[in-house]
């Protein structure tokens, strides 16, 4: 029934946003009595929190195989992270909001935040291997991210979708925007 719980919150989450999400939509979601989803989770911070843990554990473990496997390590992570967000909204739309994903307040949510924060520097270092100091080290897995968060959010939340012309397809457009940031970080820059 735990599960039942989760699929219910996680399915209003994608639809209708992690504000929707009360115990008593939850219990009707899932169809059962407006007590069941208390006996798993206190209120809906555990809930937000088990969703989240659930999801880092999930983008850790995909995105690793991608990682893994990949001989184009930019455009394959770029793809891997816009895919995980379109195929797992409701997770997505939890995992990255300080306010509500529990990392704060969850330890099991923090250390499965912190194992997808590794993957994504494992990432970074695929993308450039170079040595860096601790601050550099850090620049690359932020741009990364931010690129690719910015690239999801926009597709799953914004306006991006209706914007693209009917001959440019999601897969496409990943590709092209991946590309063009293999291009930049391939581009020497000049001193001036």
């Amino acid at each position: 029934m735990k599960r039942l719980v989760l699929d219910a919150a996680i399915d209003i989450i994608a639809h209708d946003g992690p504000d929707a999400l009360s115990m008593r939509e939850v219990a009707r979601r899932a169809d059962i009595s407006h007590q069941a989803p208390y006996h798993y989770f206190v209120d809906r911070a555990g809930i937000f929190a088990a969703i989240s843990e659930e999801g880092f554990r999930q983008f850790t473990k995909e995105f690793r195989a991608i990682l893994d496997s990949t001989r184009q390590p930019l455009a394959d992570g770029l793809r891997a992270y816009v895919n995980f967000a379109r195929k797992h909204q409701g997770h997505y739309k939890v995992m990255f909001r300080s306010d509500i994903c529990g990392v704060a307040t969850h330890d099991a949510t923090r250390l499965a935040a912190d194992e997808g924060f590794l993957t994504l520097l494992d990432f970074a270092t695929l993308v450039d291997p170079r040595t860096k100091s601790p601050t550099e080290s850090l620049t690359l897995p932020v741009l990364l991210w931010s690129q690719a968060h910015g690239l999801a959010t926009l597709l799953i939340d914004g306006p991006l979708t209706q914007k693209l012309p009917p001959e440019v397809s999601i897969d496409h457009l990943i590709a092209s925007v991946g590309k063009l940031i293999t291009e930049s970080l391939a581009t020497p820059t000049t001193g001036r």
